[in-house]
C-alpha cells in the first residue's frame, strides 16, 4: 500500500497510541495534552463532520490560525476526508493577499482561529467559492455561515453512527499521489504560486529527515515557535515528530499577536523542550536577549563571557574538527567556563535543550559559533517549500559550521551551470534536486511548473556548491545576486547576515549593485544602541561607517568577503523594513525588489559624490529624527 499521511498517523498510533502528541495551554501556561490515539479519534470525527457538510474528495479547505491542537486536528481531518488543506500565514493582512490565495485555490471552506476570523469577516464578500467558515476556538456569537469546531465533530459523530462505512470509503480514495496541501509561496512577486504537495511528498521528506538525524527520541518535546503553515515547521515540526512518537507544543495562547510573542519565554519554561526549530531572524533575537542578560550582570561578567566565547570558538573550530590542531589544552578551561557561565545560560533558556535545527540557508557562521559555544548548537539546514521543504541539514553526528549540512538520504542532488550540465565538486552553480520530496507542480500554473521541474529535476534557483566531504554550501538566490559593472556576480546574503549579526547599531541591511561602479547599502539602525554612544547625528553616521569598515583591509573581519562587494556607501532608512510596510514577507525575509523600488531615489543618490559620504544630508536628517 502506498503511504499517505493517514497511514503515517495509523502507524504512529499503533506504536505510540498512549503517548502525548499535542500540548496546548489555553489559560496561562497550564499545559494539557492529547495522546496520539485521542488526536486520531478527533481527526476522524472532524473528517466525518466535513463530509456531512458536503465537502468532497479533492475539495480545498483553507486553514489560517496560530499554532494550537485544532490546527493539527483540523488539517488531519481535512486529509482523512480526502480533501486538500490550504494553510495560510497568519501574517497575511490585506484582503488582496488573502483573497488571491483563497480564490485561486477555489476553497469551499475556511478554518480560522478567533484572532483570524476577526480579520476574515470583513473580507467575506471577496471570497467567490467559500460557503462555510469553521471556528477553531469557542465563540459566543458565530455568524450564520460559521460553525464551531466541536459542532462539526458532533455532526461527524452522528454521520458515523448512521453510516459507519462513510469515512472508510473516503479514506480508501486517498493515495500517496493525492494532494495534501497547496502551500503558497510567500509573495515576493505580485502573484504567489500555489505549491502542490502530495501525501507521498510529506511522508518521504519526514522519513528522510528522521533517518538523516538518526531518529528523534520519543521522549523529546519541542515548542513549535515558527508559524505552523511555514513549510519547515510543518514537515519537521509536525510530521517528523509524528513519525517518532515525540511531542509537539504550541505557544501559550494570547488574544493578540503581541501577547502571543510575550508568551514564548513562559512557554519555553513550562515545556522545557529538547529541541527548537529556528530561522535566522529568531536566532539573532535569541542571541541579543542572551547578551542583554550578560550585560546586566556588569563589566566583569561581560569580560569573562567574551573570553569564554573566544576560547570556545578557537577550540570548537567548525565543529567536525573540534579540539584538533593542538587545542586539547583548552578543554579544562572550557569545562570551567561551562560551569560558571554557559550552563547557567542554558538553565535560564531551557535546561533540556540539546540543539536547534535552523532553517533558512544563510545563518551567519559567527551566530552558529555562538550557539555552539554556549552548548546549544544550531544545526543549520537548507530547503524550500517546493522540496517539502528539507534538502540538507547539519546534525549532531555530522556537522560543519558555515555549511548547510549534508544532503538528505534517498534524494539526488547536483550543482549545474546555466545549461544544466553538472559541475565538478567545489564549483559554484545552481542547486538542483530529484526525489520523492519534489512537489507535483504549481496549482493552475503549468508554465511555471515546466520552468521549475525539468526532466524530473527541481531547479531551486539557489546558488551553491558541494565540498569534498559532501557538505552543501548555499550562496543565495540566483535572482538576488549583485552584478558588478563588469558582469561579475556575487550573492549578498552572507554579507548582509554577517553585518546584522556583528553590529549592535545595524538592525537590517540590504545591499545593491546592478552593474554599478560600486556596491551600496540601505540600512536601518538600532537607535537605542546608538544613543548609548552618541546623540550627535554626524558621529552616529561615522560609527555606522566604522562597522562596515571592519570588513575592509586591516579591520577585525578582514578577509571574510571580497572587498568589491562590501558597501562603499550607505543610506540610513528611517522606517524599519517590516511585514506591515510590505518589505518583509511571512517567512521573515526582506523582499528586496520592494525595498529597491521604495528607495530608488536614495539608491540613486548613493552614486553621487555628496550622497556617497556617510555624513550625507539625507543620512544626517534621518539620524537626527532617530536620536531625538
Amino acid at each position: 500500500m502506498s503511504k499517505t499521511i493517514i497511514s503515517f498517523l495509523d502507524e504512529a498510533v499503533s506504536k505510540y497510541g498512549d503517548r502525548p502528541f499535542l500540548y496546548e495551554a489555553r489559560e496561562g501556561t497550564n499545559y494539557t495534552h492529547l495522546t496520539y490515539k485521542e488526536v486520531q479519534e478527533k481527526a476522524r470525527r472532524f473528517a466525518a463532520g466535513l463530509i456531512a457538510l458536503g465537502i468532497g474528495a479533492g475539495d480545498r479547505v483553507a486553514l489560517i490560525s496560530e499554532g494550537k491542537n485544532n490546527w493539527v486536528i483540523g488539517e488531519l481531518g481535512v486529509l482523512h476526508a480526502g480533501a486538500i488543506c490550504v494553510p495560510l500565514s497568519v501574517k497575511l493582512e490585506t484582503e488582496q493577499d488573502i483573497s488571491f490565495r483563497i480564490n485561486h485555490s477555489e476553497c469551499c471552506a475556511i478554518m480560522a482561529s478567533d484572532q483570524q476570523i476577526a480579520k476574515i469577516r470583513p473580507m467575506k464578500g471577496a471570497f467567490s467559492t467559500v460557503k462555510q467558515y469553521i471556528l477553531l476556538d469557542p465563540e459566543e456569537r458565530p455568524e450564520a455561515d460559521e460553525m464551531l469546531f466541536d459542532a462539526v465533530i458532533g455532526k461527524g459523530e452522528r454521520l458515523m453512527s448512521a453510516n459507519p462505512s462513510v469515512l472508510e470509503e473516503r479514506i480508501k480514495m486517498v493515495t500517496s499521489d493525492s494532494l495534501a496541501n497547496i502551500s503558497y509561496t510567500s509573495g515576493t512577486t505580485a502573484n504567489p504560486k500555489g505549491i502542490m504537495l502530495s501525501h507521498g511528498n510529506y511522508v518521504c521528506n519526514a522519513e528522510q529527515a528522521v533517518e538523516h538525524l538518526n531518529g528523534i527520541p520519543s521522549h523529546f518535546r519541542q515548542l513549535l515557535i515558527l508559524p505552523w503553515d511555514h513549510s519547515f515547521g510543518h514537515t519537521a515540526g509536525i510530521y517528523a515528530f509524528m513519525k517518532c512518537g515525540a511531542s509537539l507544543a504550541s505557544v501559550a495562547m494570547g488574544k493578540t499577536p503581541m501577547e502571543l510573542l510575550r508568551n514564548i519565554p513562559k512557554s519555553l519554561k513550562a515545556i522545557n523542550p529538547h529541541l527548537l526549530m529556528s530561522v535566522p531572524a529568531l536566532a539573532t533575537n535569541f542571541r541579543k536577549n542572551i547578551e542583554a542578560g550578560i550585560e546586566k550582570k556588569g563589566k566583569f561578567t561581560q569580560k569573562l563571557f567574551k573570553h569564554a566565547l573566544k576560547t570556545a570558538y578557537a577550540y570548537n573550530r567548525e565543529g567536525f574538527n573540534k579540539g584538533t590542531g593542538g587545542r586539547f589544552w583548552m578543554k579544562p578551561l572550557l569545562a570551567f567556563y561551562d560551569k560558571v557561565l554557559f550552563s547557567k545560560i542554558r538553565q535560564s533558556f531551557a535546561s533540556n535543550m540539546e540543539f536547534f535545527i535552523g532553517g533558512g540557508a544563510l545563518l551567519d557562521i559567527e551566530l552558529q559559533r555562538f550557539f555552539y559555544a554556549i552548548g546549544i548548537p544550531m544545526y543549520q539546514g537548507y530547503g524550500l517549500s517546493e522540496a517539502t521543504p528539507i534538502i540538507s541539514a547539519n546534525c549532531p553526528h555530522a556537522h560543519k559550521l558555515g555549511s548547510s549540512g549534508k544532503p538528505l538520504p534517498h534524494m539526488d542532488i547536483k550543482i549545474v551551470n546555466e545549461a544544466l550540465e553538472e559541475l565538478p565538486t567545489g564549483e559554484k552553480g545552481e542547486i538542483i534536486i530529484r526525489g520523492g520530496n519534489v512537489m507535483k507542480g504549481y496549482w493552475k500554473n503549468p508554465e511555471a511548473t515546466a520552468e521549475t521541474i525539468v526532466d524530473g529535476w527541481l531547479r531551486t534557483g539557489d546558488m551553491g556548491y558541494l565540498d569534498s566531504d559532501g557538505y552543501l554550501y548555499v550562496l543565495g538566490r540566483t535572482k538576488s545576486l549583485l552584478i558588478g559593472d563588469d558582469g561579475e556576480k556575487f550573492s549578498p546574503e552572507g554579507i548582509e547576515e554577517s553585518i546584522m549579526a556583528q553590529s549592535p547599531f545595524i538592525e537590517q541591511v540590504v545591499l545593491y549593485n546592478n552593474q554599478s561602479p560600486y556596491t551600496t547599502a540601505l540600512i536601518t539602525v538600532n537607535p537605542v544602541e546608538l544613543k548609548k554612544q552618541t546623540s550627535d547625528p554626524a558621529e552616529a553616521a561615522l560609527l555606522i561607517e566604522k562597522e562596515i569598515a571592519a570588513y575592509l583591509k586591516g579591520g577585525k573581519h578582514d578577509g571574510m568577503f571580497p572587498y568589491r562587494w562590501l558597501p562603499s556607501a550607505f543610506a540610513v532608512i528611517e522606517e524599519p523594513f517590516s511585514e506591515k510596510n510590505g518589505m518583509v514577507n511571512s517567512t521573515m525575509k526582506i523582499v528586496k525588489h520592494k525595498v529597491y523600488s521604495a528607495y530608488a531615489s536614495r539608491i540613486e543618490e548613493l552614486y553621487t559624490p555628496a550622497g556617497k559620504k556617510a555624513t550625507s544630508a539625507a543620512n544626517l536628517e534621518v539620524l537626527e529624527k532617530l536620536l531625538k
